[in-house]
């Protein structure tokens, strides 16, 4: 796999990824936070059951290994999970892709930190075009949140649940990182998401004793498919894939791409609106993935 081809899967996963955010809100409308989770990372195992089979080319797992799994699942799947869901069921689609558009500059900094990469001039400037396009949307006089629904009276929980999906992501792709020098894509989707059913397994059991299934509509159990296979499957094995012949500090910059896809689909499927501001916002974080991937001049 070639490098465009690389980036092709990054781009491609946190589309995916924004997509299911913003219609993760008609879903907690309809399934309880802890009972989603416990069906997407469910249905994800089912889906994957070859893939947790050890090739015959993988070297047996370090205990530091095990424990990168571990913590890639907990923050990336678990936490993510439920900080993402809890906070969009209190704010807006839209809210959720201003707030996500902070990523790219927390996986830089965290790149920058543990991993110690070289981060160039020009991946700091598309860091830059990422936190510029947030602070526009944050300073214009409606926080940029024009909705054809009202605000919940929870909404700032909602925000700051989010910020914290936000550190989640930027650790899920710092560790993912690590994972791919040791272990293949498909074994890492699996095995992140099978400690991730683990983790919400007792959480899903208790709320699902009392729920009432027969109450939920089949377009609902048609967008939990959706949902499941994509944030279980599709999104991590992409990004995984891309992230082997990609740094993590420029991987990250195709995280501004889950706010910009998470408002398309707030505008054109939940009837939210966006504004000019907003516009010009992802218009300039759109700028910033290009500047990180556009190949570099040659002396």
């Amino acid at each position: 796999m070639n490098r465009f081809a690389a980036f092709a899967c990054l781009a491609l996963s946190m589309t995916l990824v924004g997509s299911y955010v913003a219609l993760s809100k008609p879903l907690v409308a309809a399934l309880p936070v802890f009972l989603l989770a416990w069906l997407r990372f469910g249905i994800g195992t089912a889906a994957m059951l070859r893939w947790l089979k050890k090739p015959a080319f993988e070297a047996p797992m370090t205990q530091l290994t095990k424990r990168l799994l571990f913590l890639e699942s907990f923050l990336g799947n678990f936490l993510f999970s439920i900080c993402m869901l809890y906070g969009v069921s209190l704010t807006s689609a839209l809210a959720a892709g201003v707030i996500m558009a902070a990523i790219p500059a927390a996986v830089a900094l965290l790149s920058w930190i543990i991993l110690r990469e070289k981060i160039s001039l020009r991946i700091w400037a598309a860091v830059a075009c990422a936190v510029l396009g947030i602070s526009l949307v944050s300073l214009s006089k409606n926080q940029g949140l024009e909705t054809s629904q009202p605000l919940n009276s929870q909404a700032w929980l909602g925000n700051l649940l989010l910020m914290a999906a936000v550190l989640c992501e930027a650790a899920y792709a710092v560790i993912g990182k690590q994972l791919t020098g040791v272990l293949s894509p498909k074994r890492i989707t699996s095995l992140i998401n099978l400690w991730g059913f683990a983790l919400v397994t007792p959480f899903g059991l208790w709320v699902a004793i009392d729920f009432d299934f027969g109450a939920v509509q089949l377009h609902s159990w048609l967008l939990l498919m959706f949902y499941a296979m994509s944030a279980s499957v599709w999104t991590v094995w992409l990004w995984m894939t891309g992230l082997k012949l990609v740094a993590a500090s420029q991987a990250g910059i195709f995280t501004v791409l889950l706010p910009v896809s998470a408002a398309a689909v707030g505008v054109l499927v939940l009837g939210e609106q966006l504004n000019r501001v907003q516009g010009l916002a992802f218009a300039i974080a759109l700028a910033g993935v290009l500047l990180a991937t556009l190949p570099a001049s040659r002396r």
